[in-house]
């Protein structure tokens, strides 16, 4: 993030959100109640459906580089990827599917 701030697609779509992406969209889930709390996840990326990819955490710290995927129908939390760069390179080719 210090870097690149976000990382966009060829088409200028985010793979991964800006920092304050992150913050707002972050805020905006903690506020929803209607969901088990969100306060065990950080939020990364939108999958394009309304579910969103992020880290999960402890005690606000990313303990694992593992990414999941929030599903907003069903609430499930589900292992997509061992880390960013294989997330990143998954979601591109594919061999990543929600």
């Amino acid at each position: 993030l210090k870097t690149t701030d976000g990382i966009n697609d060829t088409f200028g779509d985010h793979l991964i959100w800006p920092a304050d992406r992150m913050i707002e969209e972050n805020r905006d889930m903690r506020s929803i109640g209607c969901f088990k709390p969100f306060d065990c996840l950080l939020f990364i990326a939108g999958a394009g459906n309304g579910d969103l990819f992020a880290y999960s955490i402890l005690n606000g710290s990313i303990r694992k580089n593992d990414i999941y995927v929030w599903n907003h129908i069903d609430d499930s939390r589900i292992w997509v990827a061992s880390s960013l760069k294989p997330f990143i390179k998954g979601w591109i080719d594919g061999t990543i599917t929600i």
